[in-house]
């Protein structure tokens, strides 16, 4: 750069001369901190410049090479150099010209390059202020007019930076500041070291300012659209305006509409820029650097500094900044805002975004900042406006962050640390925290749950268990409750609370304490994790899900895209209990009294079917047999098996046989015995012809049977025929000897009281008076008391068989016939039978829901409480109301449920139950019922 500065004093052309000066004295200015070596050459060449360009050179070339005077004066050695080649002097031309001093910034720039050099000059050389003075004036252009007198503000500085203008010469004090009353308002602008408040206030010597403004003054001000107090003498910058393009003003056709013309008409108003505040574009426009500076550390010997990292924005709309630092924690040092927003301080007055480099520094309030990078939106920005950011810097790592580095075990230092479960707990105490963190999912899906059942097979128990749960998980905070489903006559302690409403990890159970880290959302259970098929980890166990309700299901396919397969059965195979042999017949009573003592440990005596007593007695079965796969020895021996209707005994004879060479005769005694064959004493159905019995391990093979007994089998048996009329005399005879009324016969046999007896009471009210009747027997005889053939008898129909007519003219028509033929009145029975044990199943289930819920004021909310864990809708189904009571310990079928909802709620769907008017309508039915408890 310099040595191209030499050549271009042979440029001829004065226009491109000062274009070359002006480019080589930029570079050759920001050069200089790199080559201290050159500053000789570099005050030769700009001393040149300036005194070849002054009289006829364009204003920006002279003002850069007084920027390079300026900045050549700031060291001791090359102010004398300067003053020699006569800087003072060129400074002092620049006043002198009209062109340029009336450019303040120009004027101001050669003020400060003439007094610093005279400064410098003046400490090396010890001259006196009045000698410096006077060098001055004679230095000074002849003619030349000085705006605000320059020459006398020059001296009057010089005097004053010495510190012996007051006490030595009063007389030239007096004359200079006579002579800059007018511009001593910017002294301080020219000097920035200067403080004229340090002028002594003596009679004489006082500055007077002058008065600027004469309005009437106000105490309230607008600024930035915003009305502040203003304080007496405190002025504010004017706002800030920036250019921003105008738009072209459309033709408007008004009613004529299009017309021929259009083809050559010009917008009138052409594309241009106009100005408006800065506050009203840039609003929101902020410009963010990432930067870092250096901290002595003198408190140990590990470390003689340490980097701190801080966040600069500059804000565009008033060119304002702050500057903030990351939080450590546990650092021990005041961090966050370092400096509040407000303007700073730059090399020429305030600092503009245009100061602002990545890889350069920023000097703010004694404090070095290296500019590391900036964000995406920054780089954008200077883009648009021709300045193209650096690339990024990397940080420096001091030794505090080595060490950290080596005990972390790998990558960069963290400087922001995760926040714990403690840190957590402390900000929620002292009301802090994010108050409307996740309000947003809290709103939309507030109650709205999704459920999956699951089975969990404990195999470390000494016994096999399939244990069933339901996992639910929230939607409004992303929390999961699982809830296991005790079985009835499991065994277990009901606490069905498996895990409790919370933030579920993944895998294994992690025992989290109050300063561990808060656990990141990929490390916990979300929705994505179930799935009907599915085993998910939870708390180290295996979870199957085998089905999910209809809310999850809906909710899976429009809202994640995803169809729920179909439930999977995952019950058990019922397991079958081994029935124990039954023992041997010890011949100890009759076989009926042996199989009581099996059966029951408290046995009672067998009933004795008097009917087939009274029927079959005297009738015996006769049949032929021989052995089955008998000995040759034994092949020709042939034997009579007698089988006895009256007591399903059975005994075995031999006839005897002409040269058998064997003992004949009785063969098995009468007796009850066991076929070995069915494992079930002997029948009719057993003596087929051509069928085997087996009887104490004796194999017979039955050949054919007697006359008698075809018959008998022929015909089915024995038919009874019985009169009813005499049954109904004999019924009315032996319930007149021992009820005097027919009211209190009819109470007795009407178990339950409902005004009718049934096919079961009127049978046993048979039973009850010493009639052995069949079934069909007892429904001919229940057929002559209904008289209206509806199945039931009821407390007129009995009275009126019961009782005789009174003697009156109906004596005189004849009796009807009785009707001993059964037709369809069995069915009629059975259904009247059906409809009336219906009718006690549902007074029965109403009665125990009623205890449960009325009796017990507790399980009234318990119920709502789980009503509103199974579903977030008001209505459940009658499985869920199942479920319930099981949850708080009462049992109760589906069947019995359905029942009590059908009483209490007519007409109600069993899937969609409003559980709270279902609870209350169970409460206030309780006394409905006539029934006693």
């Amino acid at each position: 750069a310099l040595s191209s500065w030499q050549r271009c004093g042979a440029a001829t052309d004065l226009s491109l001369r000062a274009v070359l000066v002006h480019g080589f004295a930029e570079v050759s200015c920001l050069c200089l901190p790199f080559f201290p070596e050159k500053p000789q050459v570099l005050c030769r060449l700009a001393c040149e410049s300036l005194r070849a360009l002054l009289s006829s050179g364009p204003e920006p070339v002279i003002f850069a090479l007084l920027k390079v005077l300026r900045k050549l004066t700031d060291d001791p050695k090359t102010a004398p150099e300067l003053f020699n080649l006569g800087l003072p002097d060129l400074a002092l031309g620049v006043l002198g010209q009209d062109r340029l001093s009336n450019d303040g910034a120009m004027r101001r720039m050669a003020a400060e390059v003439t007094v610093r050099t005279v400064s410098y000059t003046l400490n090396c050389q010890s001259l006196q202020p009045r000698q410096a003075a006077g060098d001055l004036r004679k230095r000074c252009p002849k003619g030349a007019q000085f705006r605000s007198g320059s020459v006398e503000l020059v001296v009057t500085t010089v005097s004053l930076r010495m510190g012996e203008l007051c006490s030595i010469y009063p007389a030239q004090a007096r004359r200079a500041v006579a002579a800059m009353e007018e511009t001593m308002d910017s002294v301080q602008s020219i000097d920035p070291l200067l403080d004229v408040s340090a002028i002594p206030n003596l009679p004489g010597f006082t500055v007077k300012t002058k008065k600027k403004n004469h309005g009437r003054c106000h105490t309230f001000s607008l600024v930035n659209g915003v009305r502040i107090e203003q304080s007496e003498g405190m002025t504010f910058d004017k706002p800030k305006f920036v250019k921003v393009p105008l738009s072209l003003e459309p033709k408007r056709l008004g009613s004529m509409g299009q017309t021929t013309t259009d083809a050559d008409y010009k917008d009138h108003v052409q594309a241009s820029e106009t100005e408006a505040p800065a506050w009203d574009v840039l609003d929101r426009h902020v410009l963010r650097f990432y930067g870092q500076f250096q901290e002595s550390v003198v408190e140990t010997n590990l470390e003689n500094y340490r980097v701190r990292q801080c966040v600069i924005m500059y804000y565009l709309e008033d060119d304002t900044c702050h500057i903030t630092e990351r939080k450590v924690e546990n650092s021990g040092i005041m961090q966050g805002q370092l400096l509040r927003r407000h303007r700073f301080p730059g090399p020429e007055g305030y600092l503009s975004w245009q100061d602002l480099r990545v890889g350069g520094e920023l000097y703010v309030y004694g404090r070095v900042i290296q500019i590391l990078d900036c964000d995406e939106w920054t780089r954008k920005y200077y883009t648009q406006m021709g300045m193209e950011q650096d690339a990024s810097l990397e940080p420096t790592v001091d030794a505090f962050a080595e060490t950290q580095f080596e005990i972390g075990g790998g990558g960069r230092p963290k400087v922001h640390q995760p926040r714990s479960y403690e840190t957590v707990y402390r900000e929620q105490s002292i009301g802090g925290g994010h108050i409307n963190v996740n309000m947003q999912q809290f709103m939309e899906w507030d109650r709205k749950v999704c459920r999956f059942y699951a089975v969990f097979d404990d195999v470390k128990m000494p016994q096999f268990e399939r244990r069933p749960f339901e996992i639910l998980y929230f939607l409004a905070d992303d929390t999961v409750e699982i809830r296991e489903k005790y079985p009835l006559n499991c065994g277990r302690d009901p606490f069905p609370i498996f895990f409790r409403r919370g933030k579920l990890g993944r895998g294994q159970v992690k025992v989290m304490g109050p300063l561990d880290r808060l656990q990141r959302k990929d490390e916990l259970i979300g929705l994505e994790d179930f799935s009907i098929g599915e085993s998910p980890e939870l708390l180290g166990q295996r979870f199957f899900i085998y089905d999910a309700d209809d809310f999850t299901r809906r909710y899976y396919e429009k809202q994640l895209g995803v169809k729920l397969t179909e439930a999977v059965d995952v019950r058990l195979p019922d397991r079958t209990v081994p029935r124990p042999k039954t023992p041997p017949y010890t011949g100890y009573g009759t076989w009926d009294d042996s199989m009581g003592s099996v059966h029951s440990l408290a046995p009672k005596p067998p009933k004795k079917d008097l009917v087939k007593l009274f029927e079959n007695e005297g009738r015996i079965l006769r049949f032929t047999a021989q052995f089955y796969k008998a000995k040759p020895e034994d092949a020709d021996r042939l034997f009579i098996v007698n089988f006895h209707l009256f007591d399903d005994t059975l005994s075995i004879h031999e006839p005897p046989q002409r040269n058998m060479g064997i003992l004949t005769g009785k063969f098995l005694e009468k007796s009850i015995h066991l076929n070995q064959e069915t494992g079930a004493l002997f029948k009719v159905e057993d003596f087929v012809p051509g069928s085997v019995i087996k009887v104490y391990n004796r194999e017979f093979e039955i050949l054919d049977m007697d006359d008698y007994t075809r018959k008998f089998l022929e015909e089915g048996g024995v038919k009874r025929h019985f009169d009813l009329e005499g049954v109904l005399q004999k019924l009315r005879e032996g319930m007149r000897q021992q009820y005097p009324l027919a009211r209190d016969i009819f109470r007795k046999f009407d178990a339950d009281h409902d005004g009718v007896l049934t096919k079961t009471e009127f049978k046993n009210a048979l039973v009850k008076w010493g009639f052995q009747v069949t079934e069909e027997e007892a429904l001919i005889i229940m057929k002559a008391f209904d008289s209206r053939k509806d199945g039931q008898i009821s407390y007129n129909e009995f009275c009126d068989t019961l009782i005789d007519e009174d003697y009156t003219y109906v004596m005189m028509k004849q009796r009807p016939k009785l009707n001993q033929e059964v037709g369809d009145y069995p069915e009629l029975a059975r259904t009247k039978l059906e409809e009336q044990g219906e009718r006690e199943k549902i007074r029965a289930a109403v009665r125990n829901m009623g205890d449960v819920v009325y009796k017990h004021n507790a399980n009234f909310m318990r119920l709502l409480k789980e009503f509103a864990h199974l579903t977030h809708e008001n209505t459940v189904t009658c499985e869920q109301i199942v479920q319930a009571l099981d949850s708080i310990g009462k049992s109760f079928s589906l069947e019995d449920v359905q029942r009590c909802v059908s009483y209490v709620l007519p007409d109600c769907d069993f899937d969609k139950v409003e559980y709270v008017p279902f609870l209350k309508a169970v409460v206030t039915s309780f006394h409905d019922l006539s029934a006693s408890r």
